[in-house]
């Protein structure tokens, strides 16, 4: 299946945004399988994958990172591997489900090995174990997936602002490096904690274009609170775009927020990258 490339760009009409002009970026339908940032993230990283002939990536149970991964070497002729955060637990979840029928080998580390995934010595185990591969940080988030990702600027037209969920930072650092003079960007964090900052600050380079916005993560990540859902169900039935609720969800009410507070001033234009 072929990418819907560029991914379309509607506007919200919506008079809770204050004079603020809304603009979605409809990255959620480029693919079925390998949507949103997940495609942009991957897109450079399908030649070295084709060329090693085997992925070996990095997530939680519930990764939708795994899923991508996972519909991408079925789709474009490579082996994965996903390793897995924690113990295994039969029957599989949804997601790991959909890895296994795409044809991913699954593989489990203990929560202290994961949180050394990145060490020599697990690495080697793996190559060990699995042979040569395309090695894949946790969320795809490497060099080739800020490539991805900074490609999105181009397909936005004129605006003041873009806005992103943030993860792992890869999406928000893409964008600021796509970023003309005068333009900003700012990731909505969905996980507790100031690190984001550091890890955007490292694959952003020197540009200060950007900020991460830490107040609505909604009590951490795949925390969706009640009022987290009454504000996507209310978002959907004004709007007709349904809302996906740990990252977009997030993003889009810190939108609001900022422009019922006059962060994002009346006459600004705002992008908001769906990103799955």
């Amino acid at each position: 299946m072929l990418p819907r490339l560029p991914s379309p760009l509607t506007e919200v009409v919506d008079e809770r945004l204050r004079g603020v002009r809304l603009l979605l970026k409809r990255d959620d339908l480029i693919h079925p399988e390998i949507p949103g940032n997940k495609w942009r993230k991957l897109a450079h990283n399908l030649a070295p994958a084709r060329a090693a002939g085997r992925v070996v990536t990095f997530g939680g149970a519930y990764s939708n990172h795994i899923r991508a991964v996972a519909a991408a070497g079925r789709e474009h002729g490579f082996a994965t591997v996903g390793v897995i955060r924690g113990e295994e637990h039969l029957p599989l979840n949804d997601s790991l489900a959909f890895a296994v029928e795409r044809g991913m080998t699954l593989t489990y580390l203990d929560r202290a090995t994961y949180r050394r995934k990145t060490d020599p010595d697990v690495l080697a185990a793996l190559r060990d174990r699995f042979g040569p591969h395309h090695l894949l940080p946790e969320g795809g988030s490497n060099e080739l997936a800020v490539r991805g990702c900074q490609e999105v600027v181009a397909e936005l037209g004129d605006f003041d602002v873009v806005c992103c969920p943030c993860g792992t930072g890869a999406t928000l650092a893409g964008l600021a490096r796509g970023l003309r003079a005068g333009q900003r960007a700012v990731g909505f964090a969905v996980l507790r904690g100031d690190f984001l900052a550091d890890a955007v600050a490292e694959l952003a380079g020197h540009r200060r274009n950007w900020t991460v916005d830490t107040r609505f993560h909604f009590g951490g990540y795949a925390r969706t609170p009640p009022r987290l859902h009454a504000f996507a169900d209310e978002f959907t039935a004004r709007h007709g775009v349904a809302v996906e609720r740990l990252y977009v969800a997030k993003m889009l009410c810190g939108v609001y927020a900022r422009a019922a507070s006059g962060e994002f001033a009346p006459g600004t234009t705002v992008v908001a990258v769906i990103t799955g």
